[in-house]
């Protein structure tokens, strides 16, 4: 496992359209291993491959760890896709590691359905609700080259924006806080 290096805004790759996986190879599984070791560092409850400069439909996730009782639950979705989506939405205060430091209040859609492959070549749908629903729309927007702040008011998004382009500008990089 190595640990990644994690792209912020405004980098472009962001806003790339991620290429299916065509087989799960040993490089994909390794992919995925580099990705959780770099989730878990950040530390994050989802990463999706672009986010380390890797286009491609793969992303690493653990709702467990979150709940800081010691335990992980490591996921890996590959070609995760939505089939289906409730017309009931939630609200969940998102943030994201290539855009550190920021916070909103999302508004998305309270389940859905997925179907993805797992490192083991498997394919499954699955129906999420919860935080599971909110985190796996999320990363699958950033296959899709969408950001969350897309989902919210254009001012709020353009002033994001601002910052972290004249951060860039001056050679300022951000680094998530690490949690004791």
């Amino acid at each position: 496992m190595a640990l990644r290096e994690i792209i912020i805004v405004p980098d472009k790759q962001l806003r790339l359209t991620s290429k299916p996986v065509e087989t799960v190879s040993p490089e994909v599984r390794k992919l995925a291993d580099d990705m959780f070791e770099t989730m878990y560092d950040a530390p994050g409850i989802g990463l999706a491959a672009i986010q380390i400069a890797e286009p491609v439909r793969l992303i690493t996730m653990d709702l467990v760890r979150k709940e800081g009782n010691g335990k992980t639950e490591p996921r890996a979705f590959i070609n995760p896709e939505i089939i289906g989506a409730s017309t009931e939405t939630r609200v969940y205060e998102e943030g994201c590691l290539s855009i550190p430091e920021y916070y909103a209040e999302v508004e998305r859609p309270a389940q859905v359905r997925i179907r993805y492959t797992d490192l083991d070549g498997h394919v499954h749908e699955e129906d999420a609700d919860g935080l599971f629903a909110t985190c796996i729309q999320h990363e699958i927007d950033h296959l899709n080259g969408t950001l969350f702040i897309d989902h919210i008011s254009r001012l709020k998004r353009a002033l994001v924006m601002r910052k972290f382009e004249k951060a860039a500008k001056r050679g300022y990089k951000f680094v998530p806080a690490k949690t004791a």
